[in-house]
């Protein structure tokens, strides 16, 4: 049993961290969309980055900011991606960089930027500087001894695009020498796709961590969270997860409470990837598929996210069709190793197949369990003892809608 709990809050739960978040109008009128995290003395940072050979401006800088293991603030916009621009880019990400290390005093290698939204459209730097300021502002107005959710709050809504529903979370650990808290948030609606990054994320921790090993515990967290995450099968250019720990708490995670630690700091990341699964783009029901008795963990892995990931398996499921053989289908091009004709599969507890062939199962039991608007896939595959469990939803009519205008 975890130690562990949930809290109410988010970015600035752990002690030492304040963040904000304000309306600049980068997009759109009246909507939040410049967050500033800030940390009151220098964090050991890590980051994990898209896989998309196309990578936007602000992740370039930022992978290139990490190198020494240590930051202090993260400024983020969306509304726009700066992504694909050329040099124009590259300059926009570097002048958020700069103004924010100004207006908190921090160095300017201390500092990451990110970016979601439109690829492909040049900065409108005024509006963002404007909203740089302002989030600077309140944050140099606040004091770490009082509770200022509220603005940590503006700052996970500044990061939502597509967004409906605001993904943030905090936790604690109470331990002999005090309390160690995890705080995150993250967006992700559409173009998420298991191939890390697949979203922006953020972790603040009042942990004393060094970096190589907070880098560590951020790489396996990403592995069975966020990578385990599918929407719609695109990888976006903007992608990364950054995880900050300050040692704000004066307690270093080891030994004994490292399990734990690790335990509600991959919690949290589970959590967040779970969120953006149940909200993705138009989606009506969120999908979890969990494959059991694998031969390899990376085989688990990969036919659960083939099962979520699958266009025919999402269409089923939002039609509310028992089609177990798409289920199967979608396992069989996985690249996974393992036998078909050992394979059983359940819709929730209504078993559909076994030894990969179907079973005469009560169309109207299953019916019950896929009109409910989480659905829960089991696929045991007999071959050794290796789990995985992917998350997704199903694809709708809505979610064309959404994406067929996205940039106009």
């Amino acid at each position: 049993m975890a130690t562990w709990k949930w809290l109410k809050g988010g970015l600035s739960a752990p002690k030492g961290f304040l963040a904000s978040g304000v309306k600049a109008g980068v997009k759109y009128e009246n909507k939040y969309d410049v967050a500033l995290i800030y940390s009151e003395q220098p964090a050991q940072a890590a980051g994990v980055f898209t896989r998309n050979r196309v990578k936007a401006h602000p992740l370039l800088l930022t992978r290139q900011q990490l190198s020494n293991g240590v930051a202090q603030a993260v400024v983020m916009n969306s509304g726009n991606a700066n992504s694909c621009v050329g040099e124009a880019g590259d300059r926009a990400a570097l002048a958020m960089v700069r103004q924010t290390a100004q207006e908190l005093g921090v160095p300017p290698e201390d500092v990451l930027v990110a970016s979601t939204g439109v690829i492909g459209v040049e900065m409108p730097m005024e509006r963002i500087a404007g909203g740089i300021h302002a989030a600077a502002q309140e944050i140099l107005m606040m004091s770490s001894a009082g509770a200022h959710e509220e603005s940590a709050h503006r700052a996970a809504l500044a990061i939502m695009t597509t967004d409906t529903l605001v993904k943030e979370f905090a936790c604690e650990l109470p331990c002999a020498d005090g309390v160690i808290r995890v705080a995150g948030i993250a967006k992700g609606s559409g173009m998420i796709h298991p191939n890390m990054g697949t979203l922006l994320g953020f972790v603040t921790t009042d942990a004393d961590i060094p970096a190589e090993e907070l880098r560590r515990l951020l790489s396996e967290s990403v592995e069975d969270s966020f990578n385990m995450v599918t929407v719609d099968g695109d990888t976006s250019t903007n992608d990364m997860v950054v995880a900050l720990a300050n040692g704000a708490s004066g307690i270093r995670p080891d030994g004994e409470v490292w399990p734990e630690f690790a335990a509600m700091f991959k919690a949290l990341c589970v959590k967040l990837a779970q969120e953006i699964a149940r909200d993705g783009e138009g989606a009506s029901k969120f999908l979890s598929v969990h494959v059991h008795g694998a031969k390899s963990k990376e085989d688990a892995r990969k036919i659960a996210k083939s099962v979520c990931g699958s266009s025919l398996v999402k269409t089923a499921f939002f039609g509310e069709d028992a089609n177990w053989g798409r289920i199967l289908c979608a396992a069989g091009y996985a690249g996974a190793d393992f036998d078909p004709d050992q394979t059983d599969i359940f819709l929730g507890s209504v078993q559909v197949a076994a030894s990969g062939q179907g079973l005469a199962f009560s169309e109207e039991e299953a019916a019950k369990i896929l009109a409910h608007k989480e659905i829960s896939v089991f696929l045991r595959l007999h071959e050794g003892d290796a789990v995985a469990t992917a998350w997704g939803c199903d694809l709708t009519h809505e979610y064309v809608t959404i994406n067929g205008s996205y940039r106009t």
